[in-house]
């Protein structure tokens, strides 16, 4: 038996070494390049980076077109080792290779990188050449990349342990830090990328002010954003753009910069405003891609928590904006794709909404709840917790639009625990109530004009472009001169800074010929 086994093992061990070998045997004949490959493209465009953070990956196929297997002598880029591009050819990684094949009439991938040091570059625009061959053979294919510097603000790193914020005397393992006092001041020079979350204000919550000047761009990473501590605010001053001329507006969006996530929802966290922060001030801002935009907390009372104006917030995973017993005042403001709710003023507070666009066309995933909802107690709760109702002082929603792709737009959700003050007038409102479900509900009786002054339900609003967040309304819109003027009077420049007729268009755009 022994006999048998050790024959056994030795016939295994000779067929398998023959198999490695064979394997690593080329079994097909080549021919030198000539130099007719053919590739997917002549450029490779790799997106903006910034100064010393990695770039996505890119990809160039080569093809082989004739009717012989080749080798390719060399592939390398032109500046060799000093190159700041990195490779990766059939499976290897490096800067040089040799004697790469490719069979008849087949192809191989080119995969390629970048990390660059904006100090270390002479010009912004960063270009390579990726060389194929050499001599009379030799065929190139263009690298370029754009790269910026920027004002990067994270937490510290101590023993692999992250920075985590501690508020109020409790860490809350959130990483991020307090934002220092010479970092309170972002201005137009350079953009800034943000990972983790920074705060306004200090342990102790001092008074802070953070100002965001006109033309600022804010990138930031997953799971992250900002603060607003209690006593501390944020001003963010931006201005309308103007044709010809550079940026005005302020940006905030995530940090990947390629086009397949221009618009893909959730990339990073939300401004979050805590209770006792006060006098807020939101100017031309543009929001993108956040799990939720703007995130204010209130106490209540008659103190203004934040003003909005002249603001788009698109293709957010949850909410535009979140509300919660929260003072919030708001012109001209346009929310378009959530989750959840475009505006959600929840567990009481104080709203007072003029001349704005709410549009949920979300398709990424299902949605059942409606673009705007009003309600006096917390109607996000976990799972057995308790019904906690604060008064809803008041909900002034004029000359504006809420509409969607749900039958069902408008949400007002009430407890007996709390006051639900509201008035909606001269706006258009989505409400097709087609199932009944809703007909004795005085909180939808349309016909109340107590509540309801002026109201086009379910109307025609003939927006431009949904798929593209282009929500200016278009010749067969029904909101066409229908606003109130003594509203309009109070917000007589649109979105686009365009002057507002009298009667003007309901919602944060007029209509233009």
């Amino acid at each position: 038996m022994k006999t048998k086994s050790l024959k056994t093992f030795i016939f295994l061990f000779i067929i398998s070494g023959f198999v490695i070998t064979s394997s690593c045997r080329k079994d097909f004949d080549t021919v030198l390049n000539t130099g007719e490959l053919e590739f997917s493209k002549d450029t490779v465009y790799l997106d903006t980076v910034f100064t010393n953070i990695g770039s996505s990956t890119y990809s160039l196929k080569v093809y082989n077109r004739s009717n012989n297997a080749i080798t390719i002598p060399e592939i390398r880029l032109e500046n060799g080792n000093n190159s700041n591009y990195r490779l990766n050819v059939d499976g290897i990684s490096g800067k040089e290779f040799e004697n790469i094949d490719i069979l008849a009439r087949d192809s191989i991938f080119v995969f390629v990188e970048t990390t660059i040091d904006y100090s270390q570059v002479s010009t912004p625009l960063y270009e390579d050449k990726l060389l194929f061959d050499n001599g009379d053979n030799m065929q190139s294919v263009t690298l370029i990349t754009l790269v910026q510097d920027a004002h990067f603000l994270y937490p510290s790193k101590s023993n692999g342990i992250i920075e985590t914020i501690v508020i109020d005397g409790i860490n809350t393992e959130i990483q991020g830090r307090f934002l220092n006092d010479n970092e309170l001041n972002f201005i137009d020079e350079k953009p800034y990328v943000v990972y983790g979350y920074m705060v306004v204000g200090d342990e102790n919550n001092a008074s802070k002010t953070l100002t965001v000047n006109s033309g600022v761009k804010v990138y930031f990473h997953q799971n992250s954003g900002l603060i607003i501590n209690n006593n501390s605010k944020i001003e963010v001053n931006g201005s309308l753009n103007l044709d010809g001329q550079e940026e005005t507006e302020v940006t905030f969006q995530g940090d990947r910069l390629e086009p397949a996530f221009k618009d893909i929802p959730g990339q990073w966290g939300t401004i979050l405003f805590r209770t006792k922060s006060f006098g807020n001030k939101i100017n031309y801002l543009n929001i993108k891609n956040s799990s939720i935009g703007l995130n204010v907390f209130g106490d209540g009372g008659n103190v203004n928590n934040i003003s909005i104006k002249n603001t788009k917030i698109y293709n957010s995973s949850f909410v535009g904006v979140w509300g919660e017993n929260a003072n919030i005042e708001v012109e001209n403001l346009v929310i378009s794709n959530a989750g959840v709710s475009c505006f959600a003023g929840v567990s009481g507070g104080n709203y007072i909404i003029k001349h704005s666009t709410f549009a949920n066309y979300w398709n990424s995933s299902l949605r059942n709840t409606p673009s705007f909802i009003l309600s006096n107690y917390n109607i996000f709760r976990r799972e057995g917790e308790v019904i906690v109702a604060s008064n809803l002082n008041k909900a002034i929603v004029s000359n504006s639009i809420i509409f969607g792709n749900n039958n069902i737009e408008l949400s007002l959700e009430k407890s007996d625990q709390a006051d639900f003050n509201y008035l909606f007038q001269n706006s258009v409102i989505k409400f097709d109530d087609t199932g009944g479900n809703f007909t004795n509900n005085e909180l939808f009786n349309f016909s109340n004009i107590n509540i309801y002054k002026d109201i086009i339900l379910n109307g025609n609003v003939d927006f431009k472009d949904v798929t593209s967040n282009l929500l200016e309304i278009d010749t067969n819109s029904n909101a066409i001169s229908k606003a109130r003027i003594s509203i309009t009077q109070e917000v007589p420049i649109d979105i686009k800074g365009l002057e507002r007729a009298f009667p003007a268009d309901i919602g944060a755009y007029q209509f233009e010929n």
